[in-house]
């Protein structure tokens, strides 16, 4: 049970990994936002490889925005219905959030069954303590947890395992679905492109705009081209801003979750703030710099890579310099 968001679900896909490797006949099924389908599907059975059984959408922020309406309510009981179609031994809820520990009572469960969840709150991560009553298997984890290794906590405690830690290693995705969205030709573009992800949610979390065009100046000089992707109107225009500053920058269209995969995956160099699509790069394991300028970087710092690069902290953003560095270092 992870519902949202981008960020979030990828850093719980090790725990499908550690479960398949000690229950290779596991049923494993993953309710997750409708949004975000895209970057469980890749981890469908596939290749020989039992991945997830089943993925089971779900619209909540959708169906907030009409609550009335009888097709939300519709739409909310066939979710109910899919949802029940198998029971459960082990519900694992990862998020802390009363909206998922919800979820958590819909679903039919077998005798004895563990619901595990968290006990506490852990630093800079949304946690609802209200939650905790929808559990029956409450796990403590450390309050300063990357949320890769929180994941861990809850999954070992609910299936009774030793603790999964950082020296076992982590992993994302199947290997050869990597290197089959890496033969594609993304943005259709001859000349090589590094991606720069300069927009997030939380305004205190980007890069200066002056930063992003130094750097945009320095790689640009090297015959590399710049893209600015962008998610919102603000971040067009913000996108637009920079290109402007970029010799031979370019601002794509809009592109969807799905798509992310192979524009990131076809690019030289990703240089991004701590938001989804940069730690989607991180976990496609391309070469990454993600700059932490207002969010501690032990939360969710790319560490399982030798091709990623973590610069910056909380209230300490990284200079042009640092990120120039850790870029070439990776280009090189």
């Amino acid at each position: 049970m992870k519902l949202s968001s981008l960020g979030d679900v990828l850093h719980n896909i090790p725990i499908l990994w550690d479960i398949r490797s000690r229950f290779p006949n596991a049923q494993i099924d993953w309710v997750v936002e409708e949004g975000y389908v895209h970057l469980l599907t890749p981890l469908l059975g596939r290749d020989g490889f039992r991945g997830i059984d089943r993925i089971i959408p779900f619209g909540l922020r959708r169906w907030k925005k009409s609550l009335f309406s009888g097709k939300s309510w519709s739409e909310f009981f066939a979710f109910k219905a899919v949802l029940q179609e198998v029971n459960y031994d082990v519900v694992i809820e990862t998020q802390g959030l009363l909206k998922s520990a919800l979820v958590c009572t819909l679903v039919k469960k077998n005798h004895g069954a563990v619901v595990a969840g968290l006990a506490n709150a852990t630093e800079f991560s949304g946690y609802e303590p209200l939650a905790r009553a929808f559990y029956n298997h409450l796990v403590q984890v450390p309050f300063r947890c990357h949320a890769v290794d929180r994941s861990r906590y809850v999954t070992c405690s609910a299936l009774n395992l030793p603790l999964i830690d950082r020296s076992e290693k982590v992993q994302f995705y199947p290997v050869s679905y990597v290197d089959e969205i890496g033969i594609g030709k993304a943005l259709k573009l001859q000349k090589p492109y590094i991606l720069f992800f300069h927009s997030t949610a939380r305004e205190a979390k980007r890069w200066a705009n002056t930063n992003w065009v130094l750097l945009g100046k320095k790689l640009s000089d090297l015959g590399y081209l710049i893209v600015l992707p962008w998610g919102s109107t603000p971040e067009k225009n913000i996108s637009n801003e920079l290109s402007v500053q970029i010799p031979g920058s370019l601002v794509p269209s809009a592109f969807s979750i799905e798509e992310a995969f192979s524009v990131i995956a076809n690019s030289a160099l990703v240089v991004g703030v701590d938001t989804g699509l940069t730690h989607m790069a991180a976990v496609l394991n391309k070469p990454t710099v993600e700059i932490y300028s207002d969010s501690p970087r032990w939360k969710t710092e790319g560490y399982w890579s030798e091709n990623i690069r973590n610069v910056g902290d909380i209230q300490k953003p990284p200079t042009v310099e640092d990120v120039t560095k850790a870029g070439l270092d990776l280009l090189a």
